[in-house]
């Protein structure tokens, strides 16, 4: 009996042990690199970013070490489903499609995209003649892709990039008529609205239809983990409340008519 009572109390000390060891470890967040102002990196080599920056105020806010993982935007859901990191924070989109895959929290941020050409483009995005035989350079598997692609697909050739920054270059080599983006991101990659600027921003900020922008971006999870999700979303409310999400959004985006 005595033997049974200690062996118990030893297998209770291992799991006790095991499980404390366990909540010592870092969350791993995925993100796609470089997509400024969302994440990229400084000369240093260290991450810098909106969602860097959040993720890191998460994580210490749920007193857990944050550990980054440098993920290809295409082989980010892959990669968390086979269990390569923990959640994914990378300005993904939510939606329908995605959450077949993956578990989504609340909502952290919306954004309008853009139609981006050339200074000097006469391109009117408004008159879908306007479009017909245009190249498109669209990052692949986003939102972007699947707007341009359901509703362009006919009547554009779409080229797609691992990359924004691949999607640039080939703009510059004028490789690409115009190109359909995140504001944000055009904003970084290639200064719209800025008088510097060699590019320019065609027609209005694109917010509709509501089944591509309605939603805004989430952090993603596997489906399993929903209390893991759930203690994101009570940190996202905290970082609301006390100011440190505002900040962080003032810090990092400059949308006008956003």
């Amino acid at each position: 009996m005595r033997h049974s009572i200690r062996l118990l109390a030893a297998v209770l000390g291992a799991g006790l042990l095991a499980s404390s060891a366990q909540a010592e470890e870092p969350l791993r967040l995925a993100a796609d690199v470089p997509y400024k102002p969302f994440e990229y990196t400084r000369p240093d080599g260290s991450l810098a970013g909106f969602d860097i920056e959040l993720g890191n105020a998460i994580c210490d806010y749920l007193e857990r070490e944050c550990e980054w993982v440098v993920q290809s935007w295409d082989g980010l859901i892959p990669g968390l489903r086979a269990r390569k990191y923990d959640a994914i924070m990378s300005a993904m989109t939510i939606s329908e499609v995605r959450r077949r895959q993956v578990l989504f929290s609340d909502s952290y941020f919306r954004m309008p995209s853009v139609w981006v050409a050339r200074d000097g483009s006469e391109i009117d995005v408004a008159d879908t003649a306007s479009l017909s035989g245009k190249v498109v350079g669209v990052q692949i598997a986003t939102l972007q892709d699947e707007y341009v692609t359901d509703l362009y697909g006919d009547s554009v050739e779409i080229r797609r990039y691992a990359s924004w920054a691949d999607v640039v270059t080939d703009m510059r080599a004028e490789r690409l008529d115009l190109a359909f983006m995140e504001y944000p991101t055009a904003q970084s990659f290639v200064q719209i609205d800025q008088a510097t600027s060699d590019f320019q921003r065609l027609g209005e900020l694109v917010r509709e239809p509501d089944r591509y922008f309605a939603q805004g971006v989430g952090v993603a999870f596997r489906q399993r983990d929903r209390k893991l999700a759930e203690r994101f979303n009570e940190a996202l409310a905290a970082l609301k409340a006390d100011g440190t999400y505002d900040a962080l959004v003032q810090k990092h985006f400059d949308t006008p008519d956003a």
